[in-house]
């Protein structure tokens, strides 16, 4: 988890939220919640192959074993059937992220969407949304999936600079990634999102200024920027702790924040998330239900899913996954229920990280809590340091407190709870 001082607060739940949902006062349940009874919901799929990991990189994802896809690809087609239940859930999004999706052929592709219209009723006009590694994708791969239905794609950029992919264990160059973004608007996506990741060790403001600056003149509609986070497992973060690498200066990447902040809005992005900016009409709308903890049904090795009070995860083994499903059963860790001071946490939590913030009225009728009151102490605190402004019973992050928003976020937890740590775009 980012440290307090981090510049935004960011989430791998970019890819899957539940892994850093709040974990208040929970208990564990084995018995699995009926998704039928739930509103309109998102599906996330999780694709945990790599050909290399990054050196940054603590997702859920595997190298080395791009064998087992054929097989992992059955077993994902039959979780969405079981998962379904036969009760054509109502579906709005779709987002297949990884791992790297785009090693997945058009005709697996096909299969999992396929699959999801048999067992789901998917909206004809749902958001479907893929993850793609610039240096695994062609131009025939691109127009196959499009005429998938595949609409939204996310470029895994991290970074338009070759000594920084070189520093990241990224397998693509920075002249593949503008090629990739290129072939992805020939085969007309409507929708195109570049990641980007910022506060590397030795990055300058200026050279951040450069790469950010090149990649708005590419005209995308959405950026996703996250700060780097150095997570204890990886590699990159051992070649800090034993000096081989300078360490990320947290000042220099809060100026870097800033600054895109500045720049993207006056290129004319809108800025709707901490870390996501986007064309009017362009948000992701597979993420905007994690930021609102709406129900959403995640499948595939280590996915996890929000429904209703409860919390499901799948177990993080590819191999064990596929195994589970060859025989029938679901490939689901014992479940999580919530209780309603810990929904209203996780609502605000996740709310506040949206410009709009949080309606307090709004998580009054759904939680049947008054928010104003159960936290008028943090509230009032919060205030007073800048962190946040209060328009009538509207709650939002200042721009101070978008700095600091684990500052705000940490005093929203349930007494007694804790953050669990990090795993969108």
């Amino acid at each position: 988890m980012p440290r307090p001082s981090s510049p935004c607060y960011h989430s791998i739940m970019k890819h899957d939220p539940s892994l850093t949902a709040i974990e208040p006062g929970v208990s564990s349940r084995r018995d699995t919640p009926r998704i039928g009874a739930s509103p309109n919901m998102g599906v996330y799929i999780h694709i945990p192959f790599c050909r290399s990991k990054c050196g940054y990189c603590d997702f859920n994802s595997f190298s080395g074993i791009s064998q087992l896809i054929p097989e992992y690809v059955d077993a994902l087609t039959r979780e969405i059937e079981l998962r379904s239940e036969g009760a054509r859930q109502r579906v709005s999004t779709i987002y297949l992220g990884g791992g790297t999706p785009s090693l997945l052929t058009p005709h697996q592709i096909t299969g999992i969407l396929d699959a999801c219209r048999a067992h789901f009723a998917v909206d004809p006009d749902a958001e479907t949304s893929i993850e793609a590694n610039p240096g695994s994708i062609t131009p025939e791969w691109l127009r196959a999936i499009r005429l998938a239905g595949v609409d939204r794609i996310s470029m895994g950029f991290q970074s338009i600079d070759d000594e920084e992919l070189r520093l990241l264990g990224r397998t693509h160059t920075a002249r593949q990634a503008v090629d990739a973004y290129t072939m992805a608007r020939d085969a007309s996506f409507w929708n195109v999102n570049i990641d980007l990741i910022y506060g590397l060790p030795g990055q300058s403001l200026a050279r951040w200024q450069k790469m950010l600056e090149e990649a708005i003149s590419l005209s995308p509609d959405h950026f996703s920027l996250y700060p780097l986070t150095l997570e204890e497992t990886t590699p990159l973060c051992h070649a800090v702790e034993a000096g081989a690498v300078p360490a990320p200066d947290p000042d220099v990447a809060a100026d870097m924040y800033t600054w895109a902040e500045e720049r993207l809005g006056a290129a004319g992005y809108a800025h709707y998330e901490l870390s996501n900016w986007a064309w009017p009409g362009k948000a992701c709308r597979h993420n905007l239900t994690y930021w609102r903890n709406l129900p959403y049904l995640g499948m595939g090795a280590g996915a996890h899913s929000s429904i209703g009070d409860y919390r499901l995860a799948n177990m993080s083994l590819p191999a064990d996954y596929i195994s589970s499903l060859r025989a029938g059963r679901l490939p689901r860790e014992p479940n999580e229920e919530i209780s309603r001071a810990g929904r209203l946490s996780e609502t605000a939590i996740l709310g506040l990280r949206l410009q709009e913030g949080i309606d307090l009225n709004e998580l009054q009728d759904r939680f049947g809590l008054d928010a104003a009151k159960v936290y008028r102490p943090e509230i009032e605190e919060v205030t007073r340091l800048g962190l946040v402004e209060q328009d009538g019973r509207r709650l939002r992050l200042t721009a101070r407190g978008r700095l600091l928003g684990n500052e705000v976020f940490l005093r929203f937890l349930p007494k007694g709870g804790s953050a669990r740590p990090e795993g969108d775009s």
